[in-house]
């Protein structure tokens, strides 16, 4: 589980981070990577719409998304804002699927933050 300190709350929160924010895509998720210099924890936001599923299915993918974050969370830079979209193929996909398109995306999103 994520501390309240590591959550985006505010609906501000999430549209800054999404319309500023580095966006990288794989074929479960959108990750969108915000750096915030005047934050001094991680903050991440789930956004699970219904194309996804069921509510039984979407509570399930942000569980795991959450607990994957929460994994990894010392892999991102300090004043991070994450923001991971679930697509809807996140809902018909195993925990080794979303783990590993999880990890591709967050090496990529910190590849294109270094050549920029």
């Amino acid at each position: 589980m994520l501390a309240k300190a590591n959550r985006l709350r505010t609906a501000d929160d999430f549209r800054v981070t999404m319309r500023t924010g580095r966006k990288v895509s794989t074929g479960t998720m959108v990750l969108y990577l915000k750096r915030d210099l005047d934050s001094v924890q991680t903050r991440f936001g789930f956004v699970v719409a219904k194309t996804v599923g069921n509510a039984v299915v979407r509570n399930l993918v942000k569980r795991r998304f959450r607990a994957l974050s929460h994994q990894n969370l010392n892999a991102f830079p300090v004043g991070s804002s994450v923001v991971v979209r679930a697509l809807p193929q996140a809902g018909a996909s195993d925990w080794n699927k979303l783990s590993t398109d999880f990890k591709s995306a967050l090496a990529r999103a910190f590849s294109e933050d270094k050549q920029a």
